[in-house]
């Protein structure tokens, strides 16, 4: 009797209560169901794989706009960059039922949760020439939907690419590299789907620097039909181009005006003898080691392309230059053993015929002496100090060493000064080297400067 009591009053009292719990607990489920997934404002009969209608059969607009927030990793090896980016989305959605209580007051938007966006019918576009593109994330995709009272569907997403850029180096350090960024929609033809840049377009950030580049603006955009073979079909395209302009200040600093100072340093071995060879050979094959070794480190920069870049034609002038002062070296140096040689050769002549003279050999005392008063009154050639020529009258005239040496050594017939060919060699290279290398930057600098612009 107690038992049969005891449950009579637990089903009088508890319940009212266990129904209460029931009821608090389905209003929460549905609270629940209605924020993660608002079927308000989705009618029962929507479809998402079917586009939104338009007015006779036009296709959907969807406007486009982008903000830059970075541009790093310019890398020309793999010619790609990546980019850091909010990409932003609108059309229209005429099909959705919304309430006004979905606002609140003062509002004509309510962004709702990224999980109804799956909900949605919505634009594939895709980044044609992009490597990686992909959503951030942290904890989360950082996407947003933000729905407006005139039936406006706006979706935002942080984004980062990698994005492959076709760049040529023949003005390389002073190339400008256009990139474009094809935009375009993956399964819906442009009779479907019309992509279009929004007023906004394309947006840098104001804090953005590159290291090397410039960064072109206004950026150019452009919206072009494109026929695409493997889906054979006409999709809508948007494409913005970026222009990135190599700042010289760096390669000015690094490569140009040392190198330059190092074709000057060959010049100063014009100036020293030959009877400092040791020197003039360290200064100029160091000068060009110092030259292969620059220009070593620098091809490590860029990819080894076919083409002749300018930097390339900046480096043979300055190799042949410092090549050219190294053959002068050599030409001087033998033209001066040759001189040597005459020099050391032709006085010894002289000794030896008085000695055969003396013994008999070669003439009588009488004929000697006869000749050698002839030689007295002979004329005496112009040539080199303490060196005469015979002329006796009773023989062919003797080889003067005006004309062994001519071709190392010469008498200026205004001065009467000795003139070595080595010498002149060295002085007219003083001035020609230098004159041909400014020639050179006159001309290759310019031309540079012109095709960059």
């Amino acid at each position: 009797m107690l038992g049969k009591y005891n449950i009579k009053v637990f089903i009088s009292l508890g319940l009212p209560f266990l129904l209460m719990w029931i009821s608090e607990a389905t209003d929460a489920h549905m609270n629940y169901n209605y924020t993660a997934k608002p079927r308000v404002v989705l009618p029962p009969n929507y479809v998402k794989e079917m586009r939104p209608p338009s007015k006779k059969g036009s296709p959907v607009i969807v406007d486009f706009s982008i903000f830059v927030v970075d541009i790093n990793s310019i890398n020309v090896e793999d010619m790609d960059f990546r980019v850091d980016m909010f990409i932003h989305q609108r059309w229209m959605e005429s099909r959705l039922e919304i309430s006004d209580d979905i606002f609140e007051e003062g509002d004509d938007y309510v962004t709702l949760l990224p999980e109804f966006f799956d909900n949605l019918w919505q634009p594939d576009p895709y980044f044609l020439n992009s490597k990686i593109a992909e959503i951030a994330t942290l904890t989360h995709k950082f996407t947003s939907v933000t729905l407006y009272k005139n039936k406006t569907v706006r979706y935002a997403a942080r984004m980062h690419a990698i994005i492959a850029c076709q760049m040529e180096f023949q003005l390389y350090p002073m190339d400008i590299q256009v990139c474009p960024i094809y935009i375009e929609s993956f399964s819906s033809n442009n009779q479907k789907v019309k992509l279009r840049w929004s007023d906004s377009g394309v947006t840098l950030n104001p804090e953005l620097k590159l290291l090397q580049y410039n960064l072109g603006q206004p950026l150019e955009l452009e919206e072009s039909d494109g026929y695409m073979p493997e889906k054979v079909g006409n999709f809508s395209r948007l494409t913005v181009y970026f222009r990135f302009e190599r700042q010289i200040g760096h390669h000015l600093i690094q490569t140009f005006a040392p190198s330059s100072l190092v074709v000057m340093l060959s010049w100063f071995s014009f100036w020293l003898g030959l009877d400092a060879i040791p020197g003039r050979v360290t200064l100029l094959v160091t000068c060009m080691l110092t030259l292969v070794t620059m220009f070593t480190g620098l091809r490590a920069d860029i990819p080894p392309v076919a083409y002749v870049k300018a930097l390339d034609l900046w480096m043979a002038g300055c190799m042949v230059s410092v090549f050219a002062a190294l053959a002068e070296f050599v030409v001087v140096k033998v033209l001066d053993v040759q001189y040597q040689y005459q020099v050391n050769r032709i006085p010894k002549v002289l000794p030896m015929r008085i000695s055969n003279m003396e013994k008999g050999q070669c003439a009588t005392v009488a004929s000697w002496e006869s000749g050698a008063v002839r030689s007295r009154k002979a004329t005496q050639t112009p040539t080199t100090p303490g060196q005469t020529s015979l002329q006796g009258n009773g023989g062919p005239p003797k080889p003067a060493r005006r004309q062994s040496l001519l071709s190392v050594a010469w008498t200026d017939t205004d001065t009467g000064v000795e003139k070595i060919m080595w010498r002149e060699i060295d002085k007219v290279s003083r001035a020609v080297f230098p004159i041909l290398f400014f020639v050179f930057v006159l001309l290759y600098w310019p031309i540079l400067l012109m095709k960059s612009s």
